[in-house]
């Protein structure tokens, strides 16, 4: 014990910051690295002597002198670990040790006994200050941190600790725009402003769960390894109060802004960081302690989960009062449906959010819902998913609105053909979002059947008595008088038909491909079957230019100009119409199908 206190005393009092210029001015281990451990080592041993000197007398003049010894190290301890804590606060800055660290690989303690010098050793030599200063800072506190504790003095090496690293963190957050905001402050707040708000807010949240909070784990962790009870308290009190500041950003907005529709998409943003990051939150913050702030994390989510919930409630709400009664123009799309479906084609790009959202929600009662709101499998044997059920039952609600509006249509063949525009504009939308894959092929498979049904009910009221007008067997019309009367029918039907459907717009190329088509396989095949048969006889009445005033290739021209809007209905009685200036005068595709029709009909024809 004698040669212990007297190998102590020189190596402590040289570095006494009382006593010597040389000590208050430099750093122990800045100035010589092997000192610095022969320093710790001469403390640990000392320590030892202590307590084999309190056991023999306690009230021994060794045991005194022992005792001013080490608090002349501890203080000089304390002044190093200030010093590296302040001197190498951008070599342990978060990002830092976040990046050149990990949660396992620095978990073990590095402090130094006799049993491991030549560990210590190796690892101070293969770590140089130029090549990761934090790692060799780092190794630094934890050498300093666990003698401290070791000797009784760990209240004074964790105030220091606290200090520094809180004013770090908090200088984080602060720096990441994420701020304590009352509810006042939000419920004033209008969107644009409270938008830019989420927008700094999920910037923020990645950095500070991946590198903030994380690096001021790794590096507590670190430190204080040689005490769990220590590591937790220090990170706690540290991050606690800015992690709960973050996390609780969400939960402010949706329980005290003003709810819309609308602001569903940047809450469901605020959802998907939390969940994404949820992994190193949970791990992170796996102390008991720093339960709380997981807490507000779930609390935040359960609290989004309830705003959108109400929000797609509002949002059906919205569709259901919806009392516009104008009959949109030409029969063509109503802007509600371009409105709604817009956004549930941007809901379902959260979908993977809101199964999480939507799977505790009770789904609507099978027993009162019409056999075609489902339009795919959905049993009590396999239940279709939540979210499944909701983008239906809202398309659904979508759909039985437009059902009410096509009825303001005074011709019901134009009620017809807005139905099949707006149905046709659904399954599209649902065919290139997300909403094919809650939906299934199922669903689209049975609601392009209903546009087709749609389409060939607005034909025959449409386009049915010019159909009828000619007979389907043109030789049953045996006098030129007869003949005659076809051909003024017919004239009197297509002219009155035209200018009557000629306002109509059919958007979809598709459907109104399928549309004329079908129109022009009826009429078309018919008038020039009864034209070839009938027309020669016409010629030789002198009024024949006023009986036969179509051919078949101007049928097939008229019919090529319809569904874009812009035959008017006061058209002369030449019959002819402006083409649209934003558009070729005929159908290109339609015209196509007219030359291919006439050329396989030729064919037909001179085979014999």
């Amino acid at each position: 014990m004698d040669r212990t206190l007297e190998m102590a005393e020189p190596v402590i009092m040289k570095w006494n910051p009382e006593t010597t210029t040389v000590a208050r001015v430099t750093s122990l281990f800045y100035e010589n690295r092997r000192e610095a451990r022969d320093f710790i080592k001469t403390v640990n041993n000392l320590q030892k002597a202590m307590h084999f000197l309190a056991g023999e007398n306690s009230s021994s003049e060794k045991l005194a002198r022992a005792q001013n010894l080490m608090q002349i190290a501890m203080k000089r301890l304390q002044k190093e670990f200030y010093q590296i804590l302040s001197m190498n606060r951008a070599h342990l800055d978060p990002e830092s040790v976040s990046t050149r660290s990990s949660r396992t690989s620095t978990g073990s303690s590095t402090s130094y006994n006799d049993d491991d010098e030549d560990d210590v050793r190796v690892a101070d030599e293969s770590i140089s200050e130029v090549e990761d200063a934090s790692l060799l800072a780092m190794a630094d506190l934890s050498l300093i941190a666990e003698c401290m504790i070791s000797t009784g003095y760990a209240r004074e090496c964790l105030k220091i600790y606290k200090i520094i690293r809180k004013s770090i963190v908090d200088e984080g957050i602060y720096r990441l725009g994420v701020e304590k905001l009352a509810s006042s402050q939000i419920h004033k707040m209008n969107w644009e402003a409270l938008e830019v708000r989420i927008e700094n807010w999920l910037n923020a949240v990645r950095t500070a769960v991946k590198t903030l909070f994380n690096g001021e784990r790794i590096l507590c962790d670190h430190v204080f390894a040689s005490s769990d009870s220590i590591r937790e308290s220090c990170f706690s009190e540290i991050a606690k109060e800015g992690a709960a500041i973050l996390f609780a950003f969400p939960e402010n907005v949706v329980k005290h802004s003003r709810k819309s529709p609308d602001k569903v998409f940047r809450v469901l943003d605020m959802y998907n960081a939390i969940s994404n990051h949820w992994p190193e939150i949970d791990s992170i913050f796996s102390f008991e302690s720093t339960n709380s702030v997981k807490s507000q994390a779930l609390t935040s989510l359960i609290k989004i989960g309830e705003f959108v919930r109400s929000a797609l409630h509002d949002f059906e709400s919205v569709i259901l009062k919806d009392n516009s009664k104008s009959p949109v123009a030409g029969a063509g799309i109503h802007h509600l449906t371009i409105d709604a479906m817009s956004y549930l084609s941007n809901l379902a790009d959260y979908s993977n959010i809101l199964s999480d959202i939507l799977a505790d929600s009770p789904p609507p009662a099978k027993n009162v819902l019409p056999e075609s709101y489902f339009g795919f499998s959905d049993s009590d044997e396999s239940p279709a998913p939540a979210i499944s059920l909701k983008m239906a039952w809202l398309i659904l609600v979508l759909l039985c609105k437009l059902d009410t509006k096509a009825k303001h249509y005074k011709d019901i063949s134009l009620a017809y053909l807005f139905l099949a525009n707006n149905l046709q504009y659904v399954v599209v939308k649902v065919r290139t979002s997300n909403l094919k894959y809650l939906l299934g092929d199922e669903w689209v498979t049975k609601h392009e059947t209903k546009v087709k049904q749609f389409a060939s009910k607005y034909e025959r009221l449409g386009w049915g008595h010019v159909i009828d007008s000619i007979p389907s067997d043109p030789m049953a019309i045996d006098t030129p008088e007869n003949a005659k009367e076809v051909f003024k029918k017919f004239n009197s039907s297509f002219e009155q038909a035209y200018r009557k459907q000629g306002i109509c717009v059919v958007h979809d190329n598709k459907l109104r491909d399928y549309i004329k088509i079908s129109i022009a396989r009826k009429i078309f095949r018919l008038y020039r079957e009864f034209y070839n048969a009938h027309e020669q006889k016409m010629r030789r009445d002198r009024n024949s230019a006023a009986v036969v005033r179509f051919a078949p290739e101007d049928v097939g021209h008229r019919l090529s100009d319809l569904f874009f809007g812009h035959v008017e209905s006061g058209s002369s009685s030449s019959f002819e119409s402006s083409p649209s200036p934003s558009r070729p005068r005929r159908d290109v595709e339609f015209v196509k199908w007219i030359g291919l029709w006439l050329a396989q009909r030729k064919n037909r024809i001179e085979s014999g």
